[in-house]
């Protein structure tokens, strides 16, 4: 009958050996480093991606006030940045830009969203005429739309109109209370900015009333 061997010392401190190694490899493993801080997937720790962001947030805000011509330079800017995220980013919206833009250079625009966005592109080259031109068959077309008396607005001011500037503005605010705000931080209005109306327009609260 054959006997069963017993382990010897030196091999049973071996398989201990091996099973603490093992042990501390496994418990290296389960370390999970921190993600980084993260904003809309992009992540925030490089000083590069948040110059970038800043940018993108710049070129998002001329974007939105309908700028496009100088929200497609700020995004181009973009693109040099470290985060391919908001790069990509930057180029869908550098391609609505000049989707926006391109009407300018066609011949019969017929929707009211035409005329406006040939109306803007032909201020952004500062020819007055053909925009105003533009913005009053938008506005003829779809008077409700308050982007248009807001654009409508901002060329009284580009073309030294206070009078119209305030009674487009005015209208544009009625419709889109939201466009109050868009007008404090726009530089398109810089004509009217010692213009009494326009702060009483712009800053209701100063006088108690909203409006």
């Amino acid at each position: 009958m054959a006997k069963a061997h017993k382990p010897s010392a030196g091999s049973s401190g071996r398989a201990k050996a091996a099973r603490n190694v093992s042990s501390k490899h496994m418990k290296k493993k389960t370390l999970v480093p921190p993600h980084p801080p993260q904003r809309g997937g992009v992540e925030m720790v490089d000083p590069r991606v948040q110059a970038q962001l800043k940018l993108y947030d710049e070129a998002l805000a001329l974007f939105h006030q309908q700028k496009f011509s100088r929200a497609k330079q700020e995004l181009e800017k973009v693109l040099e940045g470290p985060s391919k995220e908001l790069s990509d980013r930057a180029r869908m919206h550098i391609k609505i830009a000049e989707q926006r833009m391109k009407p300018a250079t066609e011949q019969n625009p017929r929707t009211a969203d035409e005329h406006y966005q040939r109306g803007v592109a032909m201020m952004n080259v500062g020819r007055w005429d053909d925009a105003r031109e533009s913005l009053d068959k938008a506005r003829k077309a779809a008077p409700k739309a308050d982007y248009i008396h807001y654009a409508l607005a901002a060329l009284d001011c580009l073309t030294g109109e206070a009078d119209s500037a305030m009674k487009n503005l005015k209208v544009a605010i009625d419709l889109r209370p939201e466009n109050r705000y868009h007008a404090r931080n726009d530089e398109d209005f810089a004509f009217l900015q010692e213009d009494p109306r326009f702060t009483e327009l712009l800053y209701p609260e100063k006088d108690g009333t909203a409006g």
